[in-house]
């Protein structure tokens, strides 16, 4: 659990707990709890008749690992939808809520007052509603509901159009983590002329903007017209890219089609200059992700890929390929589309000379990869765990 110490307001539950101490006190405590994904109009009003009605306000938002509104959810991460909430000057304190629901706080903290919208009470009680009245009332508590209005929802407020917060996450998580701009520099300064091995499934993407012209009469399909294509490499080719553009001699070896695709990454990454040792296995294409995209939406995606793992004789390539120079780094950057499994990753491992740090930037997105499989490696990056 992360807490920004520099705001005096973001406190944790125990430290809440001996600040406001126990009921009945001398101020009272409303508490108002939520996602918090967007602060929105709605929100500050609700917040503002929170504070009319006691003299303490503390908001709870829910942590991410708990806020199931879809892919990319929430938008905001949540040491930055805290900070968010704790520069309102009607917000006394902030807290994380790791739970599912609010009640273990709500036990812990025992708010004289807890806040919901009108909307919760407006077609009946919610039965998580109820629950959270029973903990508020079971030490005394009150559950008040605010005033009827306008209901915004930080969900189709994304919808419609999504704020750039880039810059601030990165803020938001170096600060988190005692960095600053200048170690990050410092750093990649550091990085250059590093010798860098880069092992892994190269993907090409393929993006196609159409125009959708209306449902078709014959199926229950849309009709789209093609307006342009661009392709990238992508996969391991784009984490080679990486390590060279912070200065590092990169070496990339990858499996690729015996077809018109391995010409292109080849060349591609021929204007890097990234030293490339493309195997050509003629039995498998060369991994293609093709995603059509249309109004902002992606319609359909279409693989050409075998995921297949490749043959010994691919292998015993990887390896001399492996032996015939020794990196300061190497990289296993694993999609899981032929190169590596479980078994495979400890024999290559046997032929990495001593003294090699190994890195696993395991991106697998689908379910038939393991990160365990990486056991024994000096740093993994998991981008999905499949246990």
């Amino acid at each position: 659990m992360v807490f920004d110490t520099k705001d005096k307001k973001i406190k944790t539950v125990e430290e809440l707990q001996k600040i406001l101490g126990d009921p009945p006190r001398k101020k009272k405590v409303i508490m108002c709890h939520g996602t918090f994904d967007i602060v929105h109009p709605g929100h500050v009003r609700q917040l503002y008749y929170a504070k009319e009605k006691a003299p303490v306000l503390v908001a709870s938002i829910t942590a991410d690992e708990f806020v199931g509104k879809g892919e990319g959810k929430p938008f905001v991460p949540q040491e930055l939808r805290a900070k968010n909430l704790a520069a309102l000057e009607m917000v006394d304190y902030v807290v994380i809520d790791f739970h599912k629901t609010p009640i273990d706080n709500i036990l812990q903290i025992k708010p004289d007052l807890f806040i919901k919208g009108f909307e919760y009470a407006r077609d009946g009680i919610h039965p998580k509603t109820k629950e959270e009245i029973k903990a508020v009332t079971s030490y005394g508590g009150q559950v008040i509901f605010s005033p009827g209005d306008i209901v915004y929802s930080s969900t189709q407020l994304l919808t419609v159009h999504k704020p750039k917060i880039s810059y601030d996450k990165l803020l938001s998580y170096i600060e988190a983590e005692g960095i600053t701009f200048d170690d990050i520099l410092e750093t990649l300064y550091k990085f250059k002329d590093t010798k860098v091995d880069v092992l892994g499934d190269t993907i090409v993407d393929k993006y196609s903007y159409c125009t959708v012209l209306g449902p078709t009469t014959k199926t229950p399909t849309f009709s789209v017209k093609l307006d342009k294509s661009e392709k990238f490499v992508g996969g391991a080719g784009i984490v080679a890219k990486h390590a060279k553009s912070v200065g590092g001699d990169v070496r990339f070896t990858t499996v690729l089609g015996d077809d018109e695709l391995s010409d292109f990454v080849i060349n591609d990454l021929k204007k890097w200059e990234i030293k490339t040792n493309a195997i050509i296995d003629p039995t498998r294409p060369t991994t293609l992700k093709e995603r059509f995209w249309a109004g902002g939406y992606k319609m359909l995606q279409v693989d050409t890929v075998d995921n297949s793992i490749v043959s010994g004789k691919i292998l015993q390539e990887i390896s001399r390929h492996l032996k015939e120079r020794k990196p300061d780094v190497l990289i296993f950057s694993d999609f899981r589309h032929g190169i590596f499994n479980k078994e495979t990753i400890q024999n290559l491992k046997k032929d990495i000379k001593k003294d090699i740090i190994i890195v696993a930037d395991s991106q697998v997105s689908n379910s038939w990869g393991n990160i365990l499989d990486f056991n024994g490696v000096d740093i993994i990056f998991p981008n999905v765990i499949v246990a």
